[in-house]
């Protein structure tokens, strides 16, 4: 027995990383394995799911608005868009304090049960007889506060992988993720060719049409959600060498986790991580958002040919994404976690720089007053609307091109079709690679500790500058036009860039930092 356990002392920290191996069966038993990654699967459903969750009534929520409230206007629209990225602010962290001390089932299920109830409440919202408008509000901003579990599911996959398995679990996650906001308006252009009339079950006064039905799918998906929660995830947590620790999130720690977990947390790191993540989120809601605009203003194209060829432009770079989510992973391992985040916010400020108008060829002047979604003045919820806009009308009969209201319009280069298009590219293939590397590296760098409230205001800034990227670009472009509007992105992009040389040495595990795992050679 002695002998046995010298030996095993010898044993390489990180073993194998086949189940059934010797050095893995030392670290973890292929029961415990399969339940652990089980779990982790689990999870990577939930994310999906609270994806399709935002993403698949989002076509439909200005002519739904219109149809149940007739007095709620473009500002008010921008507000039931904001609702949920406000509650999902609200919610990250209450959810990821909860997570650290209780079972990570408690928050979990009771988060999706909110998005269910909001569902559902979304479905009704065309019952009251006044105020509907606040009704559709409320049910947005509380299917963003069940969508603040994401940090639960973050926190719950950095505990339950080592750092081997971290940048992979976190990309997969990020893929999930990406399919959600892929799939969803593909749901949602499926469930059209119910009509907006539908059927109606008079019982219970429930209309089943194509605003309604989206929610009510999702609805049923949290409800199964929850069954697969209940009945398969199990509480798991690894050390970052892939031992497996005792969970702390409700029971107290024993000598040897207090062990493993002393050692202070970089608080500089933490914050600069947190201030990265909201640039990443930010940058890519503003790309988001002026995509109408600017595509309209500098190709003449009328709000049908936009929503059409921007939703293929935004379906594409979700696929693009997918693609970088897995060859990040590769990557990773070549280069190291930091150079990845490095060269991502590199290829994103390539993608803006290409993007500044040059040359002598001007876009089409609109003459003739037009309602167009990036004239000055516009509140964000009128830049929105240019995505919603009815298809019953004649498309052919309104002024096209770039609004003379605009005065930049008569002095500004157009921005050519291919620079546009390369750009695209470049912002797609960046913002995926910064935005798994970042919470991969910022799960690192926390340690062995519970994550829940860090990942909770993780998730909250990502939130926040969904909020503000769209009201900054919506008024820089409105008023000063696309060179300007670029410029200061590309700034941005610069100092953020700057942030990360400062504290490039400082991002590194929290195992790493404390001498308790070698650090790999790339």
């Amino acid at each position: 027995m002695t002998s046995l356990g010298v030996e095993a002392g010898r044993e390489p920290l990180l073993g194998d990383d086949t189940p059934g191996s010797r050095e893995w069966d030392i670290i973890e038993t292929q029961e415990n394995y399969k339940s652990r990654w089980r779990s982790i699967r689990i999870l990577y459903l939930t994310m999906f799911l609270s994806s399709i969750g935002f993403s698949i009534v989002i076509m439909s929520i200005w002519p739904y608005l219109q149809k149940i409230d007739q007095t709620a206007d473009a500002s008010f629209l921008g507000w039931v868009i904001a609702s949920f990225s406000l509650g999902q602010m609200a919610a990250s962290p209450l959810f990821g304090l909860w997570s650290n001390y209780r079972p990570r089932k408690e928050p979990l299920i009771i988060s999706i049960f909110i998005s269910v109830a909001a569902n559902c409440l979304y479905a009704y919202v065309h019952v009251p007889a006044s105020h509907n408008k606040y009704y559709m509000l409320i049910a947005r901003g509380l299917v963003g506060f069940g969508a603040g579990n994401v940090a639960v599911v973050r926190s719950y996959i950095a505990g339950a992988t080592s750092l081997q398995e971290r940048t992979s679990s976190m990309a997969n996650t990020s893929t999930c993720q990406a399919l959600g906001f892929i799939l969803g308006p593909v749901f949602q252009t499926c469930f059209a060719l119910i009509g907006e009339k539908g059927v109606t079950w008079d019982a219970i006064k429930l209309q089943i049409n194509m605003y309604t039905a989206p929610v009510l799918l999702g609805a049923f998906l949290g409800i199964l959600n929850i069954i697969l929660i209940l009945a398969v995830l199990r509480e798991h947590r690894v050390d970052d060498s892939g031992r497996p620790c005792k969970s702390i999130n409700f029971e107290a720690a024993n000598t040897e986790e207090v062990q493993i977990s002393q050692g202070n947390i970089d608080q500089v790191a933490v914050v600069a991580t947190n201030v990265l993540f909201f640039v990443v989120l930010f940058i890519f809601a503003l790309f988001e958002t002026i995509l109408t605009p600017l595509t309209m203003d500098m190709y003449a194209w009328t709000q049908e040919q936009a929503v059409l060829y921007n939703g293929i432009i935004l379906a594409a770079l979700g696929v693009e994404a997918v693609i970088v989510f897995t060859g990040v992973k590769f990557l990773s391992r070549m280069i190291g976690e930091r150079a990845v985040l490095l060269g991502g916010f590199l290829v994103i400020w390539a993608g803006f720089f290409i993007l500044l108008p040059w040359g002598n060829q001007f876009p089409n002047i609109q003459w003739k007053d037009l309602h167009n979604n990036s004239i000055p003045n516009t509140t964000f919820g009128e830049i929105i609307i240019g995505l919603w806009k009815s298809s019953r009308e004649d498309h052919n009969e309104l002024p096209t091109g770039c609004p003379i209201e605009q005065a930049w319009c008569l002095y500004t280069p157009v921005i050519h079709m291919a620079q546009f298009f390369t750009s695209a590219v470049f912002i797609g293939m960046g913002y995926p690679a910064c935005n798994v590397m970042s919470y991969t590296l910022y799960s690192k760098l926390l340690g062995p500790k519970p994550q829940g409230i860090y990942m909770g205001w993780l998730t909250a800034s990502g939130s926040g500058a969904r909020i503000l990227g769209p009201v900054f670009i919506s008024h820089v472009y409105s008023y000063l036009g696309p060179r300007w509007a670029f410029s200061l992105v590309c700034g941005i992009v610069l100092l953020t860039v700057t942030l990360l040389g400062v504290v490039y040495k400082r991002l590194i595990a929290f195992s790493i930092r404390y001498g308790r795992i070698q650090e790999s050679p790339s």
